[in-house]
């Protein structure tokens, strides 16, 4: 079994669905609730926006629970432009595992994001040019990724590139500007090392042979639960819609004054269930403005959540 440790839910959704591409029987759980025997299994610690040390904490107990359930390795998914508590949860997972260090690649270079010269850039701009300046907690003010993340307490940081290799203890930023360089540094990979950073990393982690993956199960419902308001997301869910496929979004009135009673969502809810069994794929979006109001945006997410967990149980 490989264990993944994520921030929050889209990030295990997200590995969960690399994992299945790659014939993998995946499972997303939340922290501290029991899992099968899926080949991989993702926890969300739901960390990203706790203090510090909280954050840690969570990592480490979810890192404790995944080796003593025997996983093979271990991965940290964390956010690709490293939003939230990247360094103290990668700095508790090193010395609850008793790691050398951890390998931080969260480079999605065919999303356009890359990091090359210790800078990060998406579509080619500085991160702190595009729409990432503008997020409502966690606001990207700099391209420079050592200034994105929060100083290591107890470990040094660098930033490297593939042939350089990696040093004796530290987290490393490796530096990626195509597939290629990331399936470099995954050749690297030491079980004396933490893996961590984005859903394209653990892609070519698991073309090494150690994840020996099962057969490709047959092919499912895919439900696509897209809780952000940025160009990607918007052109993604525009192209889909474009394609034929049903796509659903929140009523209208949580964008007025944020409120929407239980009847409305539960309809929501019904409405998607029935839509996926007779259709292979649905999206449900948020499918209102970008908004900068911090607690506003925390609440649309929460509204999209409880639709998202209704629907399995409806359809």
């Amino acid at each position: 079994m490989i264990g993944v440790i994520a921030d929050d839910l889209t990030g295990a959704a997200e590995i969960g669905a690399v994992g299945l591409r790659h014939g993998l029987r995946a499972e997303v759980v939340l922290a501290g609730e029991a899992w099968g025997d899926a080949d991989l299994v993702c926890v969300d610690t739901d960390s990203r926006s706790c203090a510090p040390n909280e954050a840690g904490e969570r990592s480490a107990r979810a890192a404790r629970r995944l080796r003593q359930q025997r996983a093979e390795w271990l991965y940290k998914k964390t956010d690709s432009v490293l939003r939230g508590n990247v360094t103290p949860e990668l700095e508790a997972i090193v010395s609850e595992l008793g790691l050398h260090g951890a390998l931080l690649m969260p480079a999605n270079p065919s999303l356009g994001r890359t990091i090359v010269g210790g800078r990060y850039f998406v579509r080619g701009q500085f991160i702190h040019e595009t729409e990432f300046a503008r997020d409502p907690k966690h606001p990207r003010k700099s391209a420079d990724v050592r200034e994105l993340l929060a100083a290591p307490a107890s470990l040094p940081l660098f930033v490297r590139r593939a042939e350089e290799g990696l040093p004796a203890r530290g987290i490393v930023i490796g530096e990626a500007a195509n597939v290629a360089d990331l399936r470099e540094w995954a050749a690297l990979g030491d079980k004396r090392w933490l893996m961590a950073g984005g859903a394209e990393f653990f892609g070519a982690l698991l073309r090494l042979p150690r994840s020996r993956p099962q057969p490709k199960p047959s092919a499912g419902k895919e439900l696509f639960v897209c809780g952000s308001a940025s160009e990607a997301t918007r052109n993604f869910v525009a192209r889909q819609d474009a394609r034929g496929v049903r796509v659903f979004s929140l009523p209208h009135e949580v964008a007025q004054d944020g409120l929407c009673d239980a009847d409305r969502l539960n309809l929501l809810a019904d409405e998607v269930a029935a839509a996926l069994q007779s259709t292979e794929r649905v999206i449900l979006d948020v499918g209102l403005p970008q908004v900068q109001d911090v607690a506003f945006a925390e609440l649309l997410a929460l509204r999209l959540a409880v639709v998202a967990r209704e629907v399995p149980l409806r359809a």
